[in-house]
């Protein structure tokens, strides 16, 4: 492939583990270099990343600031020096005036059969993945992809924003309808989006992933993407071409459903967590992707931001610095039930959620309703969602802070400003007030590098998977090195696309052998798959990530999986679980998965971490070929590639990193 930046190993074997297939099933083949049977590394190839001392909290003006708050100067109040445009652009979000949401879209004509636009369905009668409503209705949205300068938290730097915003634009639909997004990409640079969690069933080429699925939108070129939105709950859409989302490419998706495992009596909307970079992504990339002898840290994250807003403890004499640039602000009224749709979108970090002396009660994962349970700090990994119900306790005159805090020991952040927060104000509060509460959230939470315990959070609609899936497969997790470059490996390869060729659409062409870096791992016409992924790294976990899928999450633990299942009639669903350190080079981490092979296409299986998948920490799963083959791609797909290769024709594509 032109611009290959690193090579992959030369020499690959195909292997599995995998359980015996019925003859009419085809096997599965997946290309490695494999270093032993089951394919352990040994501890002496694992390579250590380079560190640097984290910084004093507040930096070296800390003491100019409040501290244990939103980095106000001395004498200043909430009300912010800069404006909600110089911060966000044409965001709404993190202002009294964002929209609250309805139950679902009314209105517009949208049939309500039985009263609701997905009619008799609800959370607990209906298979979503077999049942889906269809509405008949299309909600239309009209993107323009470009570059701009924001101050998200007083810091200028150059984002990349859509109709001018960032955060983008909230994205909302009723369970059962079309979406359309008709996406211009007006930088001078590759792009796609990514509609996290929905499983573009009948729609594969739409999932926006570039070498995958598609080729990756040209300058000055356009795609309309158009899928249902098959599943109910709260996600987000990002940038998958590098790591252009930790550059601001990404918003927040709502698609109403079915809320009868929780009652609420206001929809707040997105509260999007972010880990935030001064730096522009593609540096953060080049820093990435820098030779082994260079001696350089992964990116360390200088900020955190709620719903794209936060301050920073500026340092002297720094001009592109304003301090109170503002933080988000909420508001409660006394004794109201609010749902909150909390979303990771960051870069990196593991983040703990958290509202002053509030509850939270539990209601979804992911696009999964769960059996309603309470929580005091809620942990997402990046790509994760949590919606909470918060029950409004507090005095009409109240102000509290609400908190995400970046884990300093499960992720990367210089320690400057690690804790974002934002103001939730009753209806009497002084709104210019500084809220002076203080979090119960404890060391030993925030240092847990993991998600709630399995056995707490249980469907709400209950499904067993299959008890004797047709193939397992171990994948194991390592960061070594090839020679040149510390690379991520999924079972000793490490992953780089080609943007001009992509694997669904070269699938439907009819090949059926692919090149080793593509890491496919072809389950042919499997219909049960599990697959056992160990992290052989001790220094970090990684929020695993499936697309086209809502995971069975069986088990996870330390050393080597015994076969136990935890709730093996109702585990967990989810796309995202966050996958926790390895205990030494020696005992890895694990954890287990199983899917039902119901939507045939070509299936991302990657870390989320902007920096891991960069570095090649991704395969794909190749699901049932045939049906592929048989497919009636639109003819946009190809006119897409084609403008992407009249443009790199005569432009150089700096494809530093594997291109996700």
């Amino acid at each position: 492939m032109a611009g290959r930046f690193f090579l992959a190993a030369a020499a690959f074997a195909a292997a599995v583990t995998s359980l015996p297939a019925p003859e009419s099933v085809e096997a599965t083949t997946f290309e490695y270099n494999g270093t032993s049977e089951d394919n352990t590394p040994a501890s002496s190839a694992l390579a250590v990343p380079a560190s640097v001392p984290v910084q004093s909290y507040g930096g070296a003006r800390a003491s100019s600031y409040r501290h244990g708050s939103a980095w106000l100067p001395f004498g200043a109040s909430m009300n912010p020096r800069l404006s909600q445009e110089a911060t966000n652009g044409r965001s709404p979000l993190g202002t009294f005036h964002a929209p609250k949401y309805p139950h679902w879209i009314s209105g517009d004509g949208t049939p309500l059969p039985q009263g609701r636009p997905w009619g008799p369905r609800t959370c607990g009668n209906t298979d979503p993945y077999k049942d889906p409503p269809h509405t008949g209705m299309t909600r239309y949205y009209d993107f323009h992809v470009t570059k701009q300068i924001v101050s998200p938290d007083g810091v200028n730097r150059s984002a990349i924003v859509i109709n001018g915003a960032f955060p983008g634009p909230t994205i909302e639909a009723n369970w059962g309808d079309w979406i359309e997004v008709v996406v211009h990409n007006d930088m001078q640079e590759g792009t796609s989006l990514h509609w996290h969690g929905l499983l573009q069933k009948e729609t594969p080429w739409f999932d926006g992933v570039p070498s995958v699925q598609q080729c990756p939108i040209a300058p000055g070129s356009t795609l309309t993407y158009r899928f249902r939105a098959d599943l109910y709950g709260s996600s987000w859409y990002h940038s998958h071409f590098s790591a252009q989302a930790a550059g601001g490419l990404f918003g927040s998706m709502i698609i109403h459903g079915p809320t009868d495992n929780a009652q609420y009596d206001e929809d707040l909307g997105p509260v999007l967590i972010s880990d935030w970079y001064h730096s522009d992504y593609f540096d953060l990339v080049e820093q990435t992707m820098a030779p082994a002898s260079a001696g350089l840290p992964p990116p360390f994250s200088n900020n955190n931001l709620i719903n794209g807003k936060m301050n920073y403890p500026c340092q002297a004499n720094d001009t592109t610095c304003t301090p109170n640039a503002g933080v988000a602000k909420f508001a409660f009224e006394t004794g109201k039930k609010y749902r909150l749709r909390l979303i990771n979108a960051g870069a990196e970090a593991l983040q703990k959620f958290s509202i002053d002396n509030h509850k939270m009660t539990v209601i979804a994962h992911d696009f999964v309703p769960v059996n309603p349970y309470d929580a005091d700090v809620i942990t997402l990994g990046v790509g994760q969602r949590t919606d909470i119900v918060v029950t409004a306790t507090g005095k009409s005159t109240d102000a509290v802070w609400m908190r995400s805090t970046i884990s300093l020991k499960c992720s990367l952040s210089d320690g400057i400003s690690p804790e974002a927060v934002a103001a939730i104000y009753y209806q009497n509060a002084n709104t210019s007030a500084i809220p002076n509460t203080t979090t119960s959230v404890t060391q030993a939470e925030l240092d847990f590098c993991g998600n709630d315990p399995l056995t707490k959070a249980t469907s709400y609609f209950s499904i067993t998977p299959d008890p004797n899936p047709d193939v397992t497969q171990n994948l194991d997790i390592t960061f070594q090195s090839n020679g040149t470059h510390n690379l991520w490996y999924m079972n000793n390869s490490t992953f780089r696309g080609d943007y001009n060729d992509p694997v669904l659409l070269e699938t439907n062409l009819g090949k059926t052998d692919y090149e080793p870096e593509w890491n496919v791992l072809n389950f042919g016409t499997n219909k049960s798959v599990r697959i056992v992924i160990y992290n052989h790294f001790a220094f970090g976990g990684h929020p695993m990530h499936l697309h086209g899928h809502n995971m069975f999450v069986l088990q996870e633990g330390y050393g080597k999986w015994d076969g136990s299942v935890v709730n093996a009639h109702n585990p967990q669903r989810r796309d995202v679980h966050f996958m926790q350190p390895a205990q030494s080079p020696t005992v890895p981490s694990y954890f287990v998965l199983q899917m039902d092979m119901d939507n045939p296409g070509v299936w991302p299986l990657h870390c989320h971490i902007a920096w891991h998948v960069s570095a090649g920490l991704y395969v794909n799963i190749l699901e049932n070929p045939k049906k592929i083959q048989q497919m009636q791609i639109p003819s946009t797909m190809a006119q897409t590639c084609r403008d992407w290769a009249t443009w790199t024709g005569g432009n150089v594509v700096e494809q530093i990193d594997s291109g996700l």
